[in-house]
C-alpha cells in the first residue's frame, strides 16, 4: 500500500499524515468509494424484502410494483455515461455528494407514499437516477484516475460493493420489516446514507494531483498531471464517445453481454429471488440470508476475478462466467428449494454474481483507450441495467400471469448461454493507439 510519489508536501493534513506512515492516500478514496458503492447499493437491493408488505399493504400486484422497479434499474443505466462526464468535469466529492442526498430523500420520502404514481416517482425515477451517478461509473473513475498499477484488483473490489451493497443490507433490512414494518427499515437506510455524505465529504479528493500526488503505482518520475481542462459541450460527450464506439464489434459484444448480466442478476435474482422462495414457503428472512451469503461470495469471486482479468485474456474469463450462471440458473428451477439446493445455489451463484466487470471493463479499456474507456463503458452498464429493468418487469408479469418464476429463470439461463457463446474464439483486442485516443 505504499507507492507514494509527491513533488512536495500536501497541504492536506489527511494526506501528510498517512504519507508519514507509508500509506498512499489512493487507498483512502478506494476505502470511502466502496463504503459510498455499498451504502447506496443498498437502497436498491432492500427492495426485495419490501415487495410483499407493500403487496399486504396497498393491494398492488407484483407486475405493477415491478414496473416501478424496472423503472428505477433502467434509469440507473441511462444515467451512467453522463455521470462518467459529470465526474470528468466536477471531480468526484460533489457528485457523490449529490447522488447519496437524492437517494435519501427518494428513499425516506417514500414512507408518506398512498398511491402506485408515488412509488413510480420515488423509487423509480428519484432513486434510480441518482443511484446511476455512483454505480458501477463510480468505481471505474476511481480506479482508472487513483491507480497506475492494481486497477484491476480496485475494479473488482469496488464492483464488489455495488452487488455486496444490494445483498448484505437483505438480512438487516428484512429483520426490520419484520419487527418494525418496512418504513422502519425505510428510515434506517437513510441513516447509513448519512454516515456516507460525512466520510465521502471528510475524505474524498477528486484526483492525485489535487494532493501533490501521483496515482499509486505511476513511475517516480513521471510528471504530476494537472486535472485537463474541461472540454466541448458537457451532455453531448457521452454521445461522440457512443459514435466512435458504435463502429468497433466489441462494444456490441460486451453490451449485449451485459445487458444479459443485468438481466440475470440485478434484475431477475436480486428482485424476486425472496418471492420466488416464498412460493416454497420459505420465510423472507431465510430467503434474505441466502442473498446476503451470495454477498459474502460475491465479494470474493469479484475480487479474485479482478485478480485474473490482470493476468488472463479477459474474453476466455467472460465465457466461463455467463456458462457457469447460465448452468446455475438451470439448477435452481430443478430443485424443490430445500435447503441444500439453495445452499449450493447461493455458493455456486455467489462467485460468479458480478465477476465479469473486471474483464469487461478491461476490454473497454483495452479497445477505447484511457481517454474514453470510462464514457464507453457507461454505454456498456446502461445495457447491463436496462437488461435489469427489462428482467424485473417480465418475471413480475410471469409470475402474475402463470404463477411461478420457472420460466422467467430458465429464460435468464438461455441468455446466459447465448452470451458465453458469443465470447468463443476471440482474442484479445488490442489496444488503441496513443494518437486515435
Amino acid at each position: 500500500m505504499t507507492g507514494i510519489t509527491a513533488a512536495s508536501p500536501s497541504g492536506d493534513p489527511i494526506v501528510r499524515f498517512l504519507t508519514g506512515l507509508g500509506v498512499h492516500y489512493a487507498w483512502v478514496v478506494a476505502f470511502v468509494t466502496f463504503f459510498a458503492a455499498l451504502v447506496a447499493a443498498g437502497a436498491v437491493g432492500s427492495v426485495g424484502v419490501m415487495l410483499l408488505p407493500l403487496q399486504m399493504e396497498f393491494g398492488w400486484t407484483q407486475a405493477e410494483i415491478s414496473s416501478a422497479l424496472a423503472i428505477r434499474l433502467a434509469l440507473l443505466g441511462l444515467v451512467a455515461p453522463f455521470a462518467a462526464a459529470l465526474f470528468i468535469r466536477f471531480g468526484l466529492r460533489p457528485i457523490i455528494v449529490a447522488s447519496l442526498v437524492l437517494i435519501a430523500a427518494g428513499t425516506g420520502g417514500s414512507i408518506y407514499m398512498t398511491a402506485l404514481w408515488q412509488l413510480v416517482a420515488l423509487w423509480g425515477v428519484v432513486v434510480g437516477l441518482a443511484a446511476g451517478l455512483t454505480a458501477l461509473v463510480m468505481s471505474a473513475t476511481v480506479a482508472t484516475r487513483w491507480f497506475e498499477t492494481r486497477r484491476g484488483l480496485v475494479i473488482g473490489i469496488l464492483s464488489a460493493a455495488t452487488a455486496m451493497g444490494q445483498l448484505v443490507f437483505l438480512p438487516l433490512m428484512a429483520w426490520l420489516v419484520k419487527a418494525q414494518g418496512w418504513r422502519t427499515a425505510t428510515l434506517a437506510l437513510c441513516v447509513f446514507y448519512a454516515v456516507a455524505v460525512a466520510l465521502v465529504v471528510i475524505f474524498i479528493r477528486n484526483r492525485p494531483s489535487d494532493v501533490g500526488l501521483r496515482p499509486f503505482g505511476a513511475a517516480p518520475d513521471s510528471p504530476i498531471a494537472a486535472p485537463p481542462a474541461p472540454q466541448g459541450n458537457l451532455f453531448l460527450a457521452p454521445f461522440e464517445a457512443l459514435a466512435v464506439a458504435a463502429r468497433k464489434p466489441i462494444f456490441w459484444i460486451l453490451a449485449g453481454s451485459f445487458f444479459v448480466c443485468g438481466a440475470s442478476t440485478n434484475g431477475l435474482v436480486q428482485m424476486h429471488l425472496i418471492p420466488m422462495c416464498g412460493d416454497y414457503m420459505i420465510p423472507a428472512t431465510a430467503a434474505a440470508g441466502t442473498l446476503a451469503l451470495m454477498g459474502g461470495f460475491n465479494f470474493v469471486g469479484t475480487v479474485a476475478s479482478g485478480w485474473l482479468t490482470d493476468r488472463f485474456n479477459p474474453r476466455i474469463l467472460l465465457m466461463i462466467y455467463y456458462g457457469l450462471r447460465g448452468l446455475s440458473l438451470f439448477y435452481l428451477t430443478s430443485t424443490g428449494f430445500e435447503s441444500t439446493s439453495l445452499l449450493l445455489f447461493a455458493v455456486f451463484y455467489g462467485l460468479d454474481w458480478i465477476a465479469t466487470v473486471p474483464p469487461t471493463v478491461k476490454l473497454a479499456a483495452d479497445a477505447f483507450g484511457p481517454a474514453r474507456a470510462t464514457l464507453v463503458f457507461g454505454w456498456i452498464f446502461a445495457a447491463h441495467q436496462l437488461g435489469a429493468g427489462l428482467a424485473a418487469f417480465v418475471a413480475g408479469v410471469i409470475r402474475t400471469e402463470v404463477g411461478s418464476y420457472a420460466l422467467a429463470f430458465q429464460g435468464a439461463g438461455i441468455l446466459c448461454i447465448i452470451a458465453a457463446l458469443a465470447f468463443v474464439g476471440g482474442r484479445r483486442q488490442a489496444k488503441i493507439a496513443p494518437a486515435a485516443a
